[in-house]
Formats: C-alpha cells, sequence, structure tokens
C-alpha cells in the first residue's frame, strides 16, 4: 500500500507539472496572439494617418495622448455595387475606417483601464499599458512633450512618427511561486508599468511607426 501510494504521488507530480506547463505555454500563446493582433492593426492604420490624396488638407493626427490617439485619413469612399465594394478615396473622413480613436479603457466598468478600445470597440483584452510616444521629423528625432497627458493642439503638425508599447498579460496567473514586479519601459526607457507583485505574466511589445502623409 505504501508503495502504491508512493507510485500514485509520483504519477499525481508528474500529472500537475505538465499541466501547468500546458497551461503556461496556451495562455502565452494567447498573450502573444492578443498583443500581436492588436499591434498589427494600429500599425496598419496610423501609419495612413493623414492620407489626403485630394489635398483637401486638414487631415492627420487630432488628439495626441500618452495613452490615445485620434487620428483621420481619407482612404475609401462610400460602398458601391452588390456586394457592397468600397469606392476610391473620395476627399473627406466621413466614411468607414478614416475617423479613428485608439485608447486604453475599462472593458468591464470597474474603474481599471484593462483593454484597448478603437472607436468604441475593445480589439484587445487583458492589457496592463498602452503607451504612446510621439517624435517630429528632426535626425535624431526629438520627443514632442505633453502637456497634461496629451500634445497641445499646436503642436500636433509637428508629428512625424509615433512609437506604441503594449503591456499585455496572461487571463489567469500563471507563476507558481513566484510574483510579478517587472518594470516595463517604452523605447525612451521611460517606466511605463510596474508589476503589481501578482502572479501573472506579461509580455511588453513596442514598435516605430513613421506616418508616411504627416510630412506631405
Amino acid at each position: 500500500m505504501v508503495v502504491s501510494l508512493l507510485a500514485m504521488a509520483a504519477i499525481y507530480s508528474t500529472f500537475l507539472a505538465q499541466h501547468r506547463s500546458y497551461q503556461v505555454q496556451e495562455e502565452t500563446a494567447k498573450m502573444q496572439q492578443n498583443i500581436r493582433a492588436a499591434m498589427y492593426y494600429m500599425q496598419r492604420e496610423i501609419r495612413m494617418a493623414g492620407s489626403d490624396p485630394y489635398n483637401v488638407d486638414g487631415f492627420g493626427i487630432t488628439a495626441a495622448g500618452q495613452n490615445s490617439i485620434a487620428f483621420t485619413e481619407d482612404v475609401r469612399g462610400p460602398d458601391v455595387g452588390a456586394p457592397p465594394v468600397p469606392a476610391p478615396p473620395d476627399g473627406d473622413v466621413g466614411d468607414p475606417n478614416e475617423n479613428i480613436t485608439y485608447s486604453f479603457a475599462d472593458s468591464d466598468g470597474d474603474g481599471t483601464n484593462d483593454c484597448i478600445n478603437r472607436n468604441g470597440q475593445t480589439v484587445a483584452q487583458n492589457i496592463s499599458m498602452l503607451d504612446f510616444v510621439y517624435l517630429d521629423g528632426a535626425s535624431p528625432p526629438n520627443v514632442i512633450p505633453f502637456v497634461g497627458g496629451f500634445i497641445p493642439g499646436a503642436n500636433l503638425s509637428q508629428i512625424r512618427s509615433v512609437e506604441i508599447t503594449i503591456v499585455a498579460r496572461t487571463d489567469d496567473p500563471l507563476l507558481y511561486g513566484t510574483t510579478n514586479n517587472n518594470v516595463y519601459r517604452n523605447q525612451q526607457g521611460t517606466q511605463i508599468f510596474v508589476g503589481p507583485g501578482d502572479r501573472v505574466s506579461r509580455r511588453r511589445l513596442t514598435t516605430l511607426i513613421h506616418c508616411r502623409n504627416l510630412a506631405l
């Protein structure tokens, strides 16, 4: 009986370790897929900020905050035909996906920001931080400073590049026997988030976007 109990304990210990390893891998894969998808869509749309093929003027970044960005771009016209097909750019920003806002938001109403929001819709959950840095066109580029968390409207026209840093987290606590007190920084070396001592695994993803239409 003693030998059987020891064998069962060893088998259970092995099963538990394998289950934890599988859970860690699955949750980590979900987190990485989540953060990469969010970055892909933001990068693609922010790169086109200020697109103005008809030289109407006035299109571009309309609000630049530490945790949010709003911008306009003329990239399509109204849907035509059946089935509906987007028409070419038409000289305004009144069509879908032409007036866009990304923000760090609260998805469940608990008072804590935990998602990336696009025009009122959640595009990525389990987000610990969304951080923006704005750079001018100098060589090397200068960081445009915030005033009260936003760049003053008079300075928006100086923006040529946008640096995005996202800190994502797993949905469940995965760190066994340790806690997350890591410090997360953006590309400028500025601290943007500190692990609160929980058992949640986190990843940081950052990129620099050169907005090809803002200098035109």
